[in-house]
Formats: C-alpha cells, structure tokens, sequence
C-alpha cells in the first residue's frame, strides 16, 4: 500500500541528526518505500535552507544524494489555500500541499510539531504514521 504525505522539514532534520530514528525510518519509506512524498518548489527550498546550516553539520554529498532521491520519490503539488491560523507562518505550505494532496489520495503531514497545526487527524507525528503503516499491514 502507498501513502501520501507531506513530511515536514524538522522530521527531515531530525532523520539526519539521528540515525534509526523513527525520523529516519519515515524518511527512508519515503525515499525507498510505502510513502510518496508530497513537496512544492517552497518545501524543497526550505528542505535545502535549513538542512544547509552549518550548525547541523550535514555532509554535502549526503545532502544532494538525499534531495535527488527525494525529487525522484515525490510529486510535486501546487498549494490549496487554507484560511487557517498558524502559530508559525512557514508552517503553512506543508499543510495547505497536504490538503491539495488529500483532494485525491489519502493523505498525510509527518510532523514533530503536531501543536504547529490544527488538530486534524491527518496531521500526525512519525510514531504515528508508522503506526498507521504497521496496523495497514496487519490487517491486509
């Protein structure tokens, strides 16, 4: 079975920081596995912004491998307008391409910070969209 998310970016920080991670794991099915990635052009830059940063220390060459396997994996969607609130307004793009997604497939947004975002029950963190996965597989 495929799933459909938006994986926001502290998920894709949190994969390289951590190795093994649950992070890690959902990044991995999104490069080799069940979920397709959802971006835009503005998640992508955000991606390359802040996964750039010296202070994460990331290896450059890991880096562009990450971002052309992601862009191989994905489909790149254009924004829904959504007249939510946000407590960060950078946050607003993975929701409102989460919701584009949602028109057509069942869709999710992997997020660590779940109280960034309504309380949908779309929006869910990486323990819970493997969860989600696990439970899918038991059951079929």
């Amino acid at each position: 079975m495929k799933y459909y998310a938006v994986i926001d970016t502290n998920v894709i920080v949190s994969s390289f920081l951590s190795k093994g991670s649950i992070p890690n794991q959902i990044v991995d099915l999104a490069l080799h596995g069940s979920i397709v990635p959802l971006l835009s052009d503005e998640i992508l830059k955000e991606y390359i912004d802040v996964l750039s940063r010296n202070k994460f220390d990331i290896d450059s060459h890991d880096l562009e491998t990450f971002l052309t396997n992601l862009i191989e994996s994905a489909l790149f969607l254009d924004r829904t307008i959504s007249e939510e609130e946000f407590i960060d307004s950078t946050d607003i793009v993975f929701y409102e391409i989460a919701l584009t997604g949602k028109k057509e497939k069942e869709t999710y947004l992997i997020t660590g910070n779940k109280k960034h975002f309504p309380v949908k029950s779309f929006v869910v963190s990486p323990r819970e969209m493997l969860e989600i996965i696990e439970s899918d597989q038991k059951s079929n």
